[in-house]
């Protein structure tokens, strides 16, 4: 599957990756997310970005090559996962918020304990398919997850400004599919 598409800047990667479908396979399970929801995130120059400033061992698989699964807990709670974009050393991420289920619902619904709300925000969506910090630093189709279908053409979305941060709140970086 050609996944070029996330070597181009981040809010480029972000439209490209609605429609994706996303999968992992945790413990023999497989479950696959249409992604629905997506922020991007610009790097060096983006108060509201890992990256912002420095290279740190925490941020380090975000100046990976394009395709990097960069995982990060936020709050001390929820694991949070994001896919490096741009080039090789220019930090650039996307921010993986919300998805729909098209396989694996049982298994999903076992890890949120929940019958509802299964991965309509970033850490919801990462418990959904298993990930967790071990898969820092790997890459799509290398590790355990994977993007497995990509969308005909690209879905009808809205452009809004980020939330969930206190920096860069009005950058207009967060996509959100119409049709959800």
């Amino acid at each position: 599957m050609d996944l070029s598409f996330l070597a181009e800047d981040s809010p480029s990667a972000a439209i490209g990756l609605l429609g994706a479908v996303i999968t992992s396979v945790v413990d023999g399970e497989t479950v696959s997310l249409r992604l629905n929801e997506v922020e991007a995130y610009l790097g060096r120059d983006d108060p509201a970005s890992h990256a912002y400033r420095s290279r740190t061992a925490r941020n380090d698989p975000m100046y990976g090559p394009a395709g990097t699964v960069y995982v990060y807990r936020s709050y001390g709670i929820h694991w949070c996962m994001n896919l490096v974009t741009a080039r090789v050393d220019e930090p650039q991420a996307v921010l993986l918020r919300g998805g729909s289920v098209v396989e694996g619902t049982n298994t999903v619904i076992e890890r949120r304990g929940r019958p509802d709300h299964l991965a309509d925000g970033p850490g919801k969506l990462t418990q959904a398919l298993g990930v967790t910090g071990s898969d820092s630093g790997s890459m799509l189709g290398a590790g355990r997850v994977s993007i497995t279908c990509l969308p005909v053409s690209e879905p009808a979305y809205t452009i809004t400004p980020r939330i969930g941060i206190s920096a860069g709140v009005d950058a207009l970086l967060r996509f959100v599919a119409v049709d959800r």
